[in-house]
């Protein structure tokens, strides 16, 4: 008896569902490190726009800082979803960047990589504060609120 060439309906079957375990598998590991490596994006960039404002303190002075008034002066392709805060008292400067995570960015996860950060505005006087923006609208965002979903990086440093 002569057999046809080619693959039976059950042998195709038993392909796919192996590609289909093996998928399966695979899916929430690669899921997982795509949201670990926005997190360690978002937690560079803070730090980034951290030592930006302190070397633009540094290098103009810290009377200087007060002629700021957007995050663009002090870095590049900012987006709008940070803001910095600060004060100053005597050279020595208070200052906090927050961040409003999109859909996309686990704020745990961005906490998890950038240990110094938080969940909640570091300090009550906040909104008080002098703010650069990327637009400069001067309008408080969402990273104002004790939002579960805002991530806060405190950070002092004194001018002499």
């Amino acid at each position: 008896m002569s057999r046809k060439k080619g693959f039976s309906l059950v042998e195709l079957l038993i392909v796919l569902a192996v590609m289909a375990a093996l998928i399966a598998t695979i899916t929430p590991v690669a899921l997982n490190a795509i949201q670990k490596s926005k997190a360690t994006q978002v937690a560079q960039n803070l730090k980034t726009l951290a030592s930006a404002f302190e070397n633009k303190a540094y290098v103009d002075g810290a009377d200087e800082t007060a002629s700021l008034t957007k995050l663009s002066s002090i870095s590049r392709d900012v987006s709008g979803d940070y803001i910095l805060y600060y004060t100053q008292t005597a050279g020595t400067f208070t200052c906090v960047v927050a961040f409003t995570p999109t859909n996309s960015v686990n704020a745990d996860k961005v906490i998890e990589a950038l240990q110094t950060a938080q969940k909640n505005a570091p300090f009550t006087s906040i909104s008080n504060w002098k703010t650069l923006t990327k637009d400069n609208t001067g309008t408080k965002n969402k990273a104002l609120a004790e939002d579960d979903a805002a991530v806060f990086y405190p950070f002092t440093f004194s001018v002499y």
